[in-house]
C-alpha cells in the first residue's frame, strides 16, 4: 500500500531503444511494400474508373502532385540549384535514392534539351518482370503495355519534380527488359 500524502514511483532504468516488429528496417521495408501495392492499385483504379488516356492522365496529375511536394521537402533545407543540367543529376542522385531506393543506372544527354535516364531493375516494375525470358510475342506486347500503365505515375513524380524545380519538360517511360526501363526527359523551351 502507498502511503497517504506520496506519490508512487514510475521512474526505473532509462528504456532501450525500441527493437521489434514493425521498427527500424523491417518497417521501411513495410513502408516500401506497401508503396508498391499503393501504385499497383491506383493503376487498377484508374483502369478501371476510365479507359484510355484519361486514367493515364489522371495517374500522371497525382504523380505530379506527388513529386512537387516530395521535391519540395526534399530540398528545403538546401540551397537553390543551379543550372538544367545540376537540376536533372539530383533528381538522378538524391531524389532518385530517396524515391525508388537505388541511384539512376545511366543518365544520357544530346545537349539538346533531351535527358534520357536508365535504370536497369526499376523497382516498380519488378513484380511484373516474368521470371523466364518470353518466348511468345503476344504475352510479350501485353507485358510491355502492362508495364507502360505502370510507369505513368513514376512519370509524373518525376515531371512534379522536375516542374518544382523550375524544369518545363515532359517526361516518357519506355520499359525495356522488365524490370529495366527509360525515362526520356524533353525540356519544353529548348
Amino acid at each position: 500500500m502507498i502511503p497517504q500524502g506520496s506519490q508512487p514511483s514510475i521512474q526505473g532504468p532509462p528504456m532501450p531503444a525500441p527493437t521489434g516488429p514493425g521498427i527500424g528496417p523491417k518497417r521501411r521495408r513495410c513502408a516500401e511494400a506497401c508503396l508498391e501495392m499503393l501504385s499497383m492499385e491506383a493503376v487498377r483504379f484508374f483502369s478501371e474508373q476510365q479507359a484510355g488516356p484519361s486514367a493515364a492522365a489522371a495517374l500522371e496529375a497525382v504523380g505530379m502532385r506527388t513529386g512537387r511536394q516530395l521535391v519540395e521537402r526534399y530540398t528545403k533545407d538546401k540551397q537553390r540549384l543551379g543550372d538544367t543540367l545540376e537540376i536533372i543529376k539530383y533528381v538522378c542522385k538524391e531524389f532518385w535514392t530517396a524515391v525508388f531506393k537505388k541511384q539512376v543506372d545511366n543518365l544520357r544527354t544530346n545537349h539538346r534539351g533531351v535527358y534520357v535516364l536508365q535504370d536497369n531493375n526499376f523497382k516498380w516494375l519488378q513484380r511484373l518482370a516474368p521470371a523466364a525470358p518470353v518466348q511468345d510475342p503476344a504475352r510479350e506486347e501485353a507485358l510491355k503495355k502492362l508495364a507502360i500503365s505502370h510507369l505513368h505515375l513514376p512519370c509524373g513524380i518525376i515531371r512534379g519534380a522536375l516542374c518544382h524545380l523550375g524544369v518545363v519538360c515532359t517526361v516518357e517511360a519506355e520499359p525495356k527488359a522488365l524490370p529495366a526501363c527509360a525515362f526520356t526527359i524533353k525540356l519544353a523551351n529548348v
